[in-house]
């Protein structure tokens, strides 16, 4: 029997949910209690099931774990999985993204961390090397840090080619490269940054985080630190679609599993009132690829309401309907098991919500 698997990274450890029907739900949790979960990961490839948590200690710092049994043993590595190598001086401050590649490169996971870089491995996530290439970029040294910090929170893949990469940094913006990390250039054009003095730099802006079109390859999505944009040339270029939303700062976004067009975000007041618009608890979808977008609040709280939705706590699975799920600051989960067209309260009286991921287990 198939089920649904939500994993909630918490300011104080992760949180496991499993439902048949995504109507009830039971969590496990928390695991690595007292640790900051940022990033997770859920690699499905080869009908195997292993799932990646990038932790944060205040006694033993950052490290990322796995499990394949859900979440039931995470083994202890023998050394750290992500780390600096000595000739860059630098020391690993936080794991921002584990993502499976597809595919296309079996057993690649890449991890996007602060100091703002990216890593791969090659062995499922048990280790990782970093991208040179990336790291000695000539404009890195000019990236600034972000409000949380400077971190690589994005990496989308291509399903097409496994040479093609695309990774977010804030503050740096959007980079690409189609060799496989041999190469990068910033793949910014369109993108506004009002706190700089050229405002449409090449790089420099605040990206919150980039989602990928299900079936145009080619479509992208962009929360930035104050603007909504759509790109559909891999990031060539973008054009601002936030035009129908109540506000265009949030953090944020991600996309329908199928449906091409479709995409949810979070709005907030803006980056001085970082509280839900109108202090209402809803959740923007289009589904004309921004041309409009639309609020969804059925089952959502209906009085004044303050939780904040980070980046990564906006997720979807890919179910049928596709659930779609976020947490926020409040220690509260919601779902919806129909497109974001209805919601429950899933999760409550957690600590800060994190990060969110689901998928459905065949």
């Amino acid at each position: 029997m198939s089920e649904t698997l939500l994993a909630v990274g918490t300011q104080k450890g992760l949180f496991l949910g499993r439902s048949p029907d995504r109507t009830r739900w039971e969590f496990s949790g928390p695991h690595f209690q007292m640790n900051a979960i940022y990033s997770i990961g859920i690699d499905r490839r080869d009908g195997r099931v292993r799932l990646l948590a990038g932790t944060d200690s205040s006694h033993w710092g950052p490290a990322v774990r796995w499990s394949d049994d859900l979440g039931a043993t995470w083994p202890e590595p023998s050394r750290p999985a992500v780390h600096f190598p000595g000739h860059t001086g630098t020391s690993l401050e936080r794991v921002w993204q584990l993502q499976p590649a597809g595919a296309e490169a079996p057993d690649v996971v890449y991890a996007g961390t602060q100091p703002a870089a990216l890593f791969r491995s090659d062995d499922r996530g048990e280790s990782f090397t970093l991208d040179e290439s990336l790291w000695s970029h000539p404009q890195r040294k000019d990236w600034a840090a972000g409000f949380g910090g400077q971190g690589l929170h994005t990496i989308i893949t291509d399903p097409r080619d496994a040479d093609a990469l695309t990774v977010a940094v804030s503050t740096g913006g959007v980079y690409r490269t189609a060799d496989g990390g041999r190469n990068w250039r910033p793949a910014n054009t369109g993108i506004r940054a009002t706190f700089l003095p050229d405002e449409y730099p090449e790089f420099g802006q605040c990206v919150h985080k980039v989602a990928a079109d299900p079936v145009d390859r080619d479509r992208l999505y962009l929360q930035n630190h104050g603007g909504v944009y759509r790109s559909d040339d891999g990031g060539g270029h973008w054009q601002d679609v936030g035009a129908g939303l109540p506000a265009t700062f949030g953090f944020g976004i991600t996309a329908h599993p199928r449906r091409s067009g479709t995409a949810y975000l979070f709005p907030l007041d803006a980056d001085y009132a970082r509280l839900p618009v109108g202090r209402r608890c809803r959740v923007f979808r289009t589904e004309d690829a921004g041309a409009s977008w639309h609020p969804l609040s059925d089952g959502l709280p209906a009085e004044d309401h303050y939780g904040v939705v980070l980046r990564d706590a906006l997720c979807t699975d890919d179910g049928e309907p596709a659930g779609v799920y976020f947490g926020n600051r409040n220690g509260e989960v919601y779902g919806s098991a129909d497109d974001g067209d209805s919601w429950a309260l899933l999760a409550s009286h957690l600590p800060d919500v994190l990060c969110v991921r689901a998928a459905r287990l065949d």
